[in-house]
């Protein structure tokens, strides 16, 4: 038995003093604060004890492209940013995970190196229709698909009447189809990136791009009662439209990042291709409204879609943001980027739990997951809401250290992390892999 005492252990109901007593890796019970015997104990003085953090939104890369990253280097980066779960993308790893052989070669990629607990997404790419009730059958925990190009010619983006076909056989099985929504249309239709220029490269992405793929998606699901997930909503108009489509009855969630939260487009300069992503950061008034609707339920939950890779597919020195890889690193810095700025803003750790671990936990299925209480795996955080610490890429874990937060002064520490009431300290990695369901 091990009892982990707190002065703010972050409960659903509220923080609260508490001992929560860990028995074989499950909790046994939230207790009065000092009731529980001393024995094993872990006292937390003046951290605050979290649930760990559910990310289901990780581009992990192996194999393949196990040099952009890899399951070692991104589940060290997750647990020492308060992750204990994490759901991988079907993409940017070779093969990508689209067929049940291609699924199998990622687990064994991932056996007995995960520090943290990693799940698998299918993919949905047109062509393997019949194949997406075998990975169902194969225990991941959904399909995800593009709505325009992905930018790796081995995912290739789906439309129209195929779209409408993949979304029926989700419909079927009763799985979840996760969408990047943006119209290749209105992508084609805007103007080119220029070189440098940060504006420029937002003008080529506009907000539009990603409303008019939402509201094609919504019509889809009217079609076939598909239940489908917005991923990475940077554009706060889109949330209007799915909570339009919600209160008609549809099954439409959307989910932002801590990027579009946190950053701004008229913070980000010229040149700077650390901050490219797509879709890209908007400005502050945008970053407003994605805030109202988080505090309002429109969007669902917070995840990292970290998405790294080698600093030269940054493009540097020429910071030319037509030819950066665009993507994220953000798995380790996602709890003390959003709590910056939801302390700012007069939000507690509460809501910060609720976003990024109960409300994906509940998402993903994962029925042991993502809260404090009885019954549920001790994934516990030490968090210290009141440090602050200036990002230094160098103390990063994930394989490149390159990140948009390079410099900023961020809120809120990291003390420890533990995995089933077991502390990960980047040691023996003791991560399981998990199925949907199980």
């Amino acid at each position: 038995m091990t009892v982990f005492r707190a002065r703010r252990v972050v409960l659903p109901t509220g923080a609260r003093p508490a001992d929560v007593v860990v028995r074989s890796g499950r909790i046994a019970e939230v207790a009065r604060y000092g009731s529980a015997p001393d024995a094993d104990l872990v006292d937390l003085r003046t951290d605050a004890l979290l649930p760990g953090l559910v990310d289901t939104h990780v581009h992990v890369n192996e194999p393949g492209r196990t040099s952009w990253e890899g399951f070692d280097t991104a589940t060290r980066a997750a647990a020492a940013g308060g992750v204990t779960t994490l759901i991988d993308m079907p993409l940017n790893s070779v093969p990508p995970t689209t067929t049940v052989d291609h699924l199998e070669a990622k687990r064994a990629a991932a056996e007995g190196t995960v520090h943290v607990d990693v799940g698998f997404w299918g993919g949905a790419v047109g062509s393997n229709l019949a194949d997406l009730e075998k990975l169902h059958a194969a225990g991941v925990f959904g399909v995800k698909a593009f709505m325009s190009p992905s930018g790796v010619p081995e995912f290739p983006h789906i439309t129209g009447a195929v779209l409408d076909a993949t979304l029926a056989e989700v419909a079927r099985l009763n799985t979840v189809c996760l969408v990047h929504a943006e119209d290749p249309a209105v992508l084609a239709a805007a103007p080119a990136p220029a070189g440098r220029s940060y504006r420029a490269f937002v003008r080529s992405r506009p907000g539009e791009a990603e409303h008019a793929a939402v509201r094609r998606l919504v019509a889809a699901v009217r079609r076939t009662g598909a239940r489908v997930h917005v991923l990475h909503a940077s554009s706060g108009g889109v949330v209007p439209i799915v909570a339009e489509a919600r209160s008609d009855g549809l099954p439409i969630t959307a989910e932002t990042c801590p990027h579009y939260l946190v950053l701004t487009a008229e913070e980000i300069d010229d040149g700077d291709t650390a901050a490219k992503c797509c879709p890209p950061v908007r400005d502050a008034a945008n970053r407003d409204e994605l805030w109202r609707w988080l505090a309002a339920d429109g969007i669902r939950f917070v995840v990292s879609d970290h998405s790294p890779a080698p600093p030269d597919l940054k493009r540097p020195p020429s910071g030319d943001f037509d030819a950066a890889w665009g993507g994220i690193s953000g798995l380790q810095l996602g709890l003390p980027a959003v709590w910056t700025e939801a302390f700012r803003r007069g939000h507690t750790l509460v809501d910060v739990a609720r976003w990024m671990a109960t409300a994906p936990a509940a998402f993903a299925g994962l029925a042991t997951k993502g809260m404090i209480g009885v019954g549920r795996d001790a994934d516990l955080v030490a968090f210290d809401p009141d440090a602050e610490f200036v990002v230094d890429p160098a103390a990063l874990h994930h394989r490149h250290p390159v990140t948009a937060y390079a410099g900023r002064t961020l809120r809120g520490l990291v003390r420890g992390t533990w995995l089933r009431g077991q502390p990960v300290d980047g040691g023996r990695p003791a991560g399981t892999l998990l199925e949907r369901g199980a």
